[in-house]
């Protein structure tokens, strides 16, 4: 029983660890793909793909309460990133 309340509280202390930091927005670099910003950041939060004239684009969102980072890629690479801290309140 003691053994799994250690597993238990150390599936928590992981979950609180979050991967949307600064730290973690100034690795995702122009050019990096979809898949190496997944491995970074995790899954996002909100994610959206439009397929044009054989131009693919996704915009994808990391939110927490902490931060926001916001990627978009254009076939698959990174071109444009943005990182948000929401207003003190």
């Amino acid at each position: 029983m003691r053994l799994r309340a250690l597993a238990f509280a150390a599936l928590l202390a992981l979950g609180a660890c979050s991967k949307v930091t600064q730290e973690n927005f100034a690795k995702v670099r122009d050019g990096m793909s979809e898949p190496q910003v997944h491995a970074l950041l995790g899954p996002p939060s909100e994610s959206s793909s439009v397929n044009v004239l054989g131009l693919s684009g996704t915009s994808s969102r990391w939110v927490t309460k902490d931060a926001v980072i916001a990627v978009q890629f254009v076939n698959g690479k990174v071109r444009l990133k943005n990182f948000e801290k929401p207003p003190i309140r």
